[in-house]
């Protein structure tokens, strides 16, 4: 593994529970097969059942999930005229850090961990910044789920603004979605807290591709594709259990109490106020579509730190409230019911152990923005690792470097 980083950047030193199967899981080989052996050349049939073309579901085989956002149609986030940089005070890593009951350094770590970035931030300030070979400061990589986490800052703006309340029904703002039954019991905060019951399994058969969140990533219709999917688990607000479908409502509901799509609520709340660097991109299901709320923000590292350090000073930059420090305070508090055996609360998770206020964003193949409020420390790390992705491990990592 090769460092790559920039003159001015900080460098790298060279020298428990069980992995839960959960958010958004990239369409697993035997399944795409199966897609592109039912739909090869069959233009018209992948049309007419709301999939891509056969040549793109032939690239979720082949490329880098870390890519895949270029695969997919978007909407660009632009960033602001101004960037507000991030002062660089360098600092060494820890010489090693804990890894599955022993001792790996650094180097290793990323290496380990099919890492593409790695930064850390200390006091709002980048200690150390790490690129693999071929990935740069300006290279955008897919969020998968850490988008979720995003939504949540999106959704307490609106929340603080009146257009929004955790009480209120999801079918009162989007009325195309009523039932007449159980469903239209689910609220905001039962989408935010993922207590939904929504009945879009996580997990799926890879002999039946088009189920589950599976369908869903590859949909070029969400809005008929939520419209299809209105059964329950169990009843809202009784369990936590994960699902990618929850987010997607989410940002639905968020789009139309706004009457913005996603990608323009990003720009304008959020992108322009920490003075990000780089244009984002937001995944659509289709050209001019809606975007994928449960997965698909590309950006760069610097500017997932950004959110972090957002996070971390209590939805502040500078002199201006940004996100509603109310807001902050709730997704930092674990809600009533946990989630895959961790706390959760508003899109973000709570890792068991540690100092209990650490939080994160965390997205399927090791994508992370870690923040600890305790050390005043962001660490994003951004990677084309397994869906199993070895979470509590890299927590414990991040733990490490926090405390040193």
């Amino acid at each position: 593994m090769t460092e790559n980083i920039t003159a001015a950047d900080a460098s790298v030193d060279p020298s428990p529970p069980t992995p839960r199967r959960r958010r958004v899981k990239r369409v697993t080989a035997s399944a795409l097969v199966a897609v592109v052996v039912l739909g090869a050349g069959a233009f018209g049939a992948s049309a007419a059942m709301h999939i891509p073309a056969p040549p793109t579901l032939v690239h979720l085989l082949t490329d880098a999930p870390s890519t895949q956002g270029q695969l997919f149609a978007s909407r660009t986030v632009a960033a602001p005229a101004q960037a507000r940089p991030l002062p660089v005070h360098p600092a060494p890593l820890p010489e090693t850090v804990p890894w599955k009951g022993g001792r790996i350094s650094a180097s290793e770590f990323l290496d380990t961990t099919h890492s593409n970035a790695f930064m850390v931030l200390r006091d709002g300030a980048i200690t150390h910044e790490w690129y693999r070979d071929g990935v740069g400061a300006t290279t955008l990589n897919a969020s998968w789920s850490v988008a979720k986490s995003i939504v949540s800052l999106l959704v307490g703006r609106a929340i603080e603004s009146g257009k929004l309340a955790e009480n209120e029904r999801l079918v009162d703002v989007l009325p195309d979605l009523s039932t007449g039954g159980p469903y239209d019991s689910i609220t905001i905060r039962d989408l935010l807290d993922m207590t939904s019951g929504a009945d879009v399994s996580e997990n799926y058969n890879p002999y039946f591709p088009f189920t589950g969140t599976a369908r869903m990533y590859l949909t070029t219709d969400l809005a008929g594709f939520v419209r299809d999917h209105r059964g329950l688990q169990f009843d809202p607000g009784t369990e936590g259990e994960y699902r990618s479908v929850d987010t997607q409502l989410l940002g639905q509901a968020v789009a139309a109490a706004e009457g913005r799509p996603l990608s323009e609520l990003l720009e304008t709340g959020i992108w322009g106020p920490i003075g990000a660097q780089d244009d984002a991109a937001w995944n659509l299901d289709r050209a001019g579509g809606q975007e994928k709320a449960f997965c698909c923000i590309n950006a760069t590292a610097r500017d997932f730190a950004k959110v972090g350090q957002l996070v971390l000073d209590g939805g502040r930059v500078g002199d201006t409230q940004v996100v509603p420090e109310a807001w902050i305070r709730r997704l930092s508090t674990p809600a009533a019911h946990a989630v895959s055996g961790w706390g959760y609360s508003a899109q973000w998770w709570h890792p068991t152990g540690g100092n209990g206020r650490d939080l994160s964003a965390i997205g399927v193949y090791g994508q992370y923005i870690y923040v600890d409020p305790a050390s005043r420390t962001v660490v994003v790390k951004l990677s084309d690792h397994g869906t199993e992705q070895d979470e509590i491990d890299t927590i414990d990592v991040f733990r490490a470097i926090a405390a040193s």
